[in-house]
């Protein structure tokens, strides 16, 4: 989430939103918190349609965007009493969150199972069916004319 939308979340100002983040940046690796480059906020931007005003919607410097972990970690340092009911809130909804994504996660898996099983299957029964082929292949070809004998007496067998 973006710096502003987390700071609306937690009832406070962008800018004092983003001096307690800075006060307290150690709580804030790489992987909880990272700001935006410039072609991202362009990016950014162009996704949302949103006017062109100065640099970047007014805003000094790029923003901060935090992860799921960023935004709990975020739950410690703003300090009223909107954030603490907020960050309740925020943490409720990634618990949530994850376990619908494991529930997907686990629906995912069993497609899959399905799938691999299905493509065995299919695989098995072309191999069947292409030998029920070959066997009416062999069936439909034609049987060769018997020899035929030629019936009764042969005078060519006794002449000698």
């Amino acid at each position: 989430m973006i710096d502003a939308d987390l700071a609306v979340l937690y009832g406070v100002t962008t800018k004092r939103f983003n001096e307690q983040v800075k006060r307290n940046i150690d709580r804030f690796p790489p992987d909880f918190m990272f700001r935006l480059t410039k072609n991202e906020m362009a990016n950014l931007r162009s996704q949302f349609a949103t006017s062109s005003l100065k640099d970047y919607g007014g805003r000094r410097y790029l923003p901060y965007v935090f992860t799921e972990y960023g935004a709990i970690m975020v739950a410690n340092i703003i300090n009223s009493r909107h954030a603490i009911e907020m960050s309740i809130l925020v943490v409720r909804a990634f618990i949530r969150l994850r376990n619908i994504l494991a529930t997907h996660m686990e629906l995912a898996q069993k497609i899959s199972d399905l799938e691999r099983q299905f493509k065995d299957k299919t695989l098995e029964h072309a191999m069947h069916i292409n030998k029920i082929y070959k066997i009416l292949d062999a069936l439909m070809m034609p049987l060769p004319e018997p020899k035929k004998e030629r019936i009764g007496f042969d005078t060519s067998k006794t002449r000698k």
